[in-house]
C-alpha cells in the first residue's frame, strides 16, 4: 500500500512569518548547507517582503509551508536564483523545513504541489541548486523527476552545488 502524502498548505507569506521562519530555522543543521549559520529577523522580514513582491508581480514565490495543524514548518516555493555565479535569471525551485519536519514527505508534497502552481503560472522549465552534500535534497529532487545538468562552486565555498533540471 503506497503511503498518503502529508496534508500540506502553502500560502503567501504574511509579515508575522518573518517571525516564524526565522524560529524554525534557527537551527544549525537546518541551515548546514545554506552557510552554516541562522541568518537574523531582519533578513526573514526583507524576504517575506520579496516574496510578497514576487506572488504579485509572478504568481508565485516562496510561499510559507504549514502541516495539518497550520503550522509554519518551513518554506516551499520558487524565484528568480539571485547570486551571480551560477545559472543566473533561471527560475529556482527551494524548500527549506524546520528539522522536526524532516523525513515526514513535507518537502516532495510542497515541492509538487510548487511545480502545479508554477506549470499553472506558465513556467516553462525550473531548477534547483542543491549542494552536493545534502543528500536529503538531492533525494527530493529525484522524486520530482529531477535530472542534475551541471555543477557550479560558489564563491568561498569548498563544495560543488548541483543544479537539477525540470521542463514542465
Amino acid at each position: 500500500m503506497t503511503a498518503q502524502p502529508p496534508v500540506i498548505r502553502l500560502r503567501v507569506p504574511l509579515d508575522e512569518d518573518a517571525y516564524e521562519w526565522h524560529r524554525v530555522f534557527d537551527d544549525p543543521e537546518v541551515m548546514e548547507f545554506l552557510g552554516g549559520r541562522p541568518s537574523e529577523l531582519s533578513f526573514y522580514h526583507e524576504a517575506t517582503a520579496r516574496q510578497r513582491k514576487h506572488d504579485a508581480e509572478r504568481g508565485f514565490c516562496l510561499w510559507t509551508l504549514l502541516d495539518e495543524d497550520d503550522r509554519v514548518v518551513g518554506f516551499t516555493g520558487a524565484q528568480p536564483w539571485g547570486p551571480a555565479w551560477g545559472p543566473t535569471g533561471e527560475i529556482e525551485i527551494g524548500w527549506r523545513l524546520a528539522r522536526h519536519a524532516w523525513g515526514r514527505g513535507y518537502a516532495t508534497a510542497a515541492a509538487r504541489e510548487t511545480l502545479e502552481r508554477l506549470r499553472a503560472a506558465g513556467v516553462r522549465d525550473v531548477i534547483a541548486m542543491v549542494d552536493e552534500g545534502n543528500e536529503r535534497s538531492v533525494a527530493v529532487t529525484r522524486r520530482l523527476g529531477m535530472r542534475r545538468a551541471e555543477s557550479y562552486r560558489a564563491p568561498g565555498r569548498e563544495r560543488d552545488t548541483h543544479c537539477f533540471r525540470l521542463e514542465l
